[in-house]
């Protein structure tokens, strides 16, 4: 499969033209960014999917919500309507998109929306809301936002960094320039000093950026994908545990290898990111499940693949199993995080 990406790169080399051509245009003035006076933050990164961008975007409005009235933007990806729309906690993910329809969940008192323009939708929310966070926008120049902040992925920091679709990066690696704050996720816990340095050393900041570290944590409770039923605890999980994993997002491994530490027994249904399930989808789950003669089993998904399970079609069937979302927060330590807590209300509080 690399061969024949190896083989596009001629394309790679037209994409990446294009995409320097446009950039050089918005710097020059020649294609316009609007500004606005509502503070927006924007979070993105250079390479395509699975860098931590909800659950950065969910530990953002954490932060800011206590005290102003937030709302959220993004394209709604793999939803089949067009234009702007605001989420609902009822909608189904294929109408508004699967992660907005997870941090609408999550944080019922906030506005969620979806638009492919995002000035547009900018425009349609700002007299209502005090803070406005761009997720997955960062190549979205049309907005100037006021705090940018790039995303890269530890376990793909020693990939290449070719371009579409030789490689995996959506913009050249200078494209981080443009950001105000560089954002290391999927970090683990006890990442030493030396490596830190080697880190950022490699990542290259301008003088104007932070980098700082994160990592993620695995919430112990896990709510029933069916509401009104009891939660599970991931530490129940025991050796004699069989766990079936359904997911559809664009990194699991590292799901899969926590789930691993607690059992060998772990079968993994794995589909490709944004996956909208099918009944057909369905039917494998319940025979799968059916199968394994275990009395201890259990069913495991993420947040993110839950929204794409809520489906009233698939409700009456799912009823009957064991199924629970596993909860993934992003976290970061000590210094870093007071670092970019500090930046964040410091740009808010300029409002």
């Amino acid at each position: 499969m690399q061969f024949i990406r190896y083989l596009l790169y001629p394309l790679s080399v037209l994409y990446g033209l294009g995409v320097v051509i446009r950039n050089k245009c918005y710097d020059a003035g020649l294609l316009k960014s609007k500004k606005f006076d509502t503070p927006v933050i924007v979070i993105g990164n250079l390479e395509v999917g699975g860098s931590g961008k909800t659950p950065f975007t969910e530990y953002l409005v954490n932060l800011v919500q206590t005290n102003n009235n937030v709302a959220t933007l993004s394209r709604g990806y793999g939803r089949i309507t067009q234009g702007f729309r605001w989420v609902d906690m009822d909608d189904d993910a294929s109408l508004c998109g699967d992660e907005s329809l997870q941090i609408k969940n999550n944080f019922p008192d906030i506005g969620v929306a979806v638009c492919e323009d995002r000035v547009m939708g900018i425009q349609t929310i700002k007299d209502n809301y005090e803070i406005i966070i761009l997720d997955d926008a960062y190549q979205h120049r049309a907005v100037k936002a006021g705090l940018s902040i790039l995303l890269f992925d530890y376990n793909s920091l020693k990939n290449s960094r070719l371009l579409l679709p030789t490689g995996n990066y959506r913009e050249p690696f200078w494209g981080r320039k443009r950001a105000n704050v560089l954002v290391i996720t999927k970090c683990p816990s006890d990442i030493s000093e030396s490596e830190k340095a080697t880190i950022i050393k490699n990542i290259k900041p301008f003088a104007h950026q932070k980098v700082l570290l994160s990592g993620i944590a695995y919430a112990d409770e896990c709510q029933a994908l069916i509401p009104k039923k009891d939660n599970y605890l991931l530490s129940n999980i025991s050796t004699d545990t069989t766990v079936l994993l359904l997911t559809g997002i664009a990194k699991p491994e590292l799901l899969y290898t926590e789930i691993k530490r607690k059992t060998s027994l772990v079968t993994h249904i794995q589909f490709a990111d944004h996956y909208l399930y099918t009944q057909s989808d369905i039917n494998k789950l319940l025979r799968e499940f059916k199968a394994i003669k275990s009395p201890k089993k259990i069913i495991l998904t993420t947040q993110k693949d839950a929204m794409r399970l809520k489906s009233a079609t698939f409700e009456k069937q799912l009823l009957a199993l064991p199924i629970f979302k596993v909860n993934i927060k992003m976290v970061f330590w000590g210094d870093d995080k007071l670092i970019l807590e500090n930046t964040v209300l410091d740009y808010v509080n300029k409002y």
